[in-house]
């Protein structure tokens, strides 16, 4: 595992005696291993998630190292980001770590392919809320946006939106147990699959302890530079980060 060291020459500053000390930055670890398809637009979310880190003032690390999957070290973490991991990415005792992990009431974010990731370990499917099964080809499509949920990733959002990406279809309905802030106006595009009304593409939910959230959006590298795109990751590691 690469480690990263940054020292800080500061000033030294008296303070009055009782004076707190400012909160430590929290750390996020972004994962972005694939053992299935590889998303192409794996480095503009890096980018994303970069820039996201300078401007909230975050610690952020990038890994691909599934070995870092361990309980000792998960313990610096605040939010694990799966950005557009595929396929089967952990061994027993990774899975162990990352449950350990949520039960130390810890954040997770899962990103588009998230969904396409460990899609037979029951508890990360029940985790994360879905299974991917397959998708039409990228094109627009409106959201309803669930406003009535006055959640940091969506607040900024309009009633309806439009976005151009590329729409997810599940193996099998949504869990009950998320609270669902987007849903996919199925009559707006073409491939759709669930036949229903509500089809969910953005939800939240605790999991044994932790903080879930996920979106079916970030396939392209374009909805990486999408400021909507943007300030619904940001609000959903805010979340995620128990800062609101």
């Amino acid at each position: 595992m690469n480690i990263k060291v940054i020292i800080c020459f500061l000033p030294v500053i008296l303070l009055p005696f009782g004076v707190m000390a400012q909160k430590e930055q929290p750390n996020l670890l972004v994962f972005t291993k694939t053992e299935g398809f590889r998303h192409k637009s794996i480095p503009a979310g890096i980018n994303l998630m970069t820039e996201l880190a300078r401007n909230n003032n975050w610690n952020i690390s990038f890994t691909e190292d599934s070995n870092d999957f361990e309980v000792e070290n998960l313990k610096q973490y605040n939010v694990i980001v799966f950005l557009n991991t595929t396929g089967n990415v952990f061994n027993a005792r990774q899975k162990e770590a990352l449950k350990t992990y949520m039960a130390s009431g810890k954040g997770f974010i899962g990103i588009h392919a998230a969904t396409n990731t460990e899609m037979e370990w029951l508890w990360f499917t029940d985790m994360i809320g879905a299974v991917f099964r397959d998708h039409p080809k990228v094109q627009n499509a409106t959201l309803r946006i669930e406003k009535s949920i006055a959640h940091l990733a969506i607040n900024h959002l309009n009633e309806t939106e439009v976005f151009r990406d590329e729409w997810y279809n599940f193996k099998k309905p949504v869990s009950e147990d998320v609270n669902v802030l987007a849903y996919l106006d199925e009559e707006s595009y073409q491939g759709k699959k669930m036949n229903t009304k509500n089809h969910p593409i953005t939800w939240y939910h605790h999991y044994n302890g932790g903080r879930v959230f996920y979106t079916g959006m970030g396939h392209t590298a374009e909805i990486y530079e999408d400021s909507r795109f943007k300030k619904l990751i940001q609000g959903a590691i805010n979340w995620a980060l128990d800062t609101e």
